[in-house]
């Protein structure tokens, strides 16, 4: 297995054509809020996305959603792909029917193409579909690529056996928990409570009820060397976990949202600010609508050249 460096310098966005609330995924996402559709409000929030990684040194492949058939929640790519540094593609099992939609052979080609990168494999796992067993690419997923430690929360869009065939096919050890949200539901995807960086990690402790499972979540996480910044259920709602680290020519910068670095305290700001540049991008709409953060916006790229 190549050896992977944990922030990529490289993603791959893709543009809404029909942002709107998703009623299949509302069941699962208590972080969705019905409301106006707004997608000239969630494209010019977009944009600001594009234009604030690029100005910060990023390589920023941008892929147009197609309008037929409608894909609300086509703007969050990280949950049905995701590129690693030995060239490999993996593909993953989505629980809403149109979500499986946003899945297209043609953006992968694109990236390849545009970014003048090498696919040396695919591994699909969608085939989990047919028997009611999801995995959410890196929603369902927060991936320590340096260590090979996989974590994730159970969720009606994580399941246990998709999670084995991942950890088998990747060479992964997984460290998976229970994390529920203040009303006792499982939270939907483990990248809205947690971030590993390079050497830290934003975590939401409080949201995993069962003490063993938070505990072998901290351990992994001081074994491994991660500074613990742990958040609240309340930060947690404001999207303070939906973070993530990528490089830049002049350094490391970890990109999280208004509403997400607003909740911060000030010595959780200084902890991070330790480690990275904090890249604040306002996508307050996007958030409420979709129920997904600018983390979810950003399907990083570890793929190598050739």
């Amino acid at each position: 297995m190549r050896a992977e460096l944990q922030s990529a310098p490289a993603v791959l966005m893709v543009r809404p054509a029909c942002f709107g609330f998703n009623a299949q995924t509302a069941d699962s996402n208590s972080f969705q809020r019905a409301g106006v559709e707004g997608q000239a409000t969630a494209l010019v929030e977009f944009d600001g996305v594009v234009h604030a990684l690029r100005e910060a040194g990023i390589l920023v492949l941008i892929a147009a959603d197609t309008p037929s058939p409608v894909k609300p929640d086509a703007v969050f790519p990280n949950n049905w792909v995701s590129f690693h540094g030995d060239g490999t593609v993996a593909l993953y099992p989505m629980l809403a029917a149109n979500r499986r939609l946003e899945r297209r052979e043609e953006i992968i080609g694109q990236v390849v193409r545009e970014g003048g990168f090498r696919v040396s494999r695919t591994v699909d796992f969608t085939h989990h579909e047919g028997q009611g067993k999801y995995l959410e690419g890196t929603g369902s997923l927060v991936l320590d690529r340096v260590h090979r430690v996989a974590f994730a929360c159970s969720s009606p869009r994580t399941d246990l056996d998709v999670l084995g065939d991942f950890a088998q096919q990747l060479d992964y050890d997984l460290v998976t928990f229970d994390a529920l949200d203040a009303e006792g539901r499982p939270i939907y995807h483990t990248n809205v409570l947690m971030a590993v960086g390079s050497a830290f990690a934003i975590v939401c402790g409080e949201s995993m009820p069962n003490a063993s499972h938070r505990a072998a979540v901290f351990a992994k996480l001081r074994e491994t060397g991660h500074d613990i910044v742990d958040i609240s259920r309340a930060q947690m709602l404001k999207f303070a976990g939906n973070a993530l680290e990528l490089t830049t020519p002049s350094g490391r910068v970890l990109v999280m949202s208004s509403t997400a670095l607003g909740s911060l305290s000030a010595q959780q700001l200084e902890q991070l600010k330790s480690h990275a540049r904090i890249l604040e991008i306002a996508i307050p709409h996007i958030e409420a609508i979709g129920g997904g953060g600018v983390r979810c916006m950003l399907a990083e790229i570890h793929l190598p050249k050739p």
